[in-house]
């Protein structure tokens, strides 16, 4: 295992930044070279996915609003081919926005107008997060069964399906079984996922357990293996005193 992202540089890591302003662009450019990354530039959607395939950035930094294709109809494309993670720029006050990108696959979001240290932070914090959810290297680890974990191939495997889970997906599910039994609250989540700057996004958390959810439990409306623990956070289910019980014993 390699150092942490936090003590890298991030010297000649490629930011693709798609936006229809100039100036906009140029802020970021900015900013961003400041911190040693590469940064690549398009205009629209349609040159954005170009750039995607010709370079294959290490991060996107995507407006919604744009001419020809917006930024939710190029991250639904982009997310049928690439996994590589995403910020989108949202309009402020547009939580519905803000929602939709997530459910279509971005890994985060900043509100215009916002300063040159958020951007780079959060920048920062998605690139660690990436990093983080590929140097666990477990095993498979059989949850029931009915659901196993594939942590090399960072799936999920529901009555013989392999679902792929996405980055913070991944990270999530993790946290919680690494505390299986425990219930985990909601600031510890979000600083071991997301990172600590992102303590008070509590809709966050919510949105992804959901995510989480959908592709695990049998009825997700009434879950059997990650538990609400109101006003507190989350627990995954103990499975290992059943594991247990169906050893048998020499």
């Amino acid at each position: 295992m390699g150092l942490p992202m936090s003590e890298r540089s991030y010297a000649g890591m490629r930011v693709l930044v798609v936006d229809d302003e100039a100036r906009m662009i140029d802020f970021i450019r900015m900013n961003l070279q400041l911190e040693g990354f590469v940064v690549l530039e398009a205009r629209n959607g349609i040159e954005a996915l170009e750039m995607v395939r010709k370079h294959i950035p290490d991060l996107i930094i995507l407006d919604i609003m744009m001419p020809q294709l917006d930024g939710f109809a190029v991250l639904g494309m982009l997310r049928e081919f690439s996994n590589i993670p995403v910020i989108m720029l949202t309009a402020k006050g547009e939580e519905e926005d803000k929602v939709r990108g997530l459910e279509l696959g971005a890994d985060d979001y900043v509100t215009k107008p916002f300063g040159a240290r958020e951007l780079v932070s959060r920048v920062k914090a998605v690139l660690r997060r990436v990093q983080s959810t590929t140097e666990h290297g477990l095993a498979v680890l059989q949850i029931d069964d009915r659901l196993s974990v594939d942590f090399n191939q960072r799936e999920v495997i529901v009555e013989g399906e392999h679902i792929k889970l996405r980055p913070t997906e991944y990270r999530l599910l993790y946290h919680l079984i690494e505390n299986v039994g425990w219930t985990v609250p909601h600031e510890q989540l979000l600083a071991k996922v997301w990172g600590y700057e992102y303590r008070d996004e509590t809709h966050y958390v919510r949105l992804y357990v959901n995510y989480l959810r959908e592709k695990i439990e049998e009825d997700p409306a009434n879950p059997k293996y990650i538990l609400t623990e109101r006003g507190i956070g989350y627990r995954f289910v103990d499975f290992r005193k059943k594991l247990a019980a169906k050893t048998p014993t020499e």
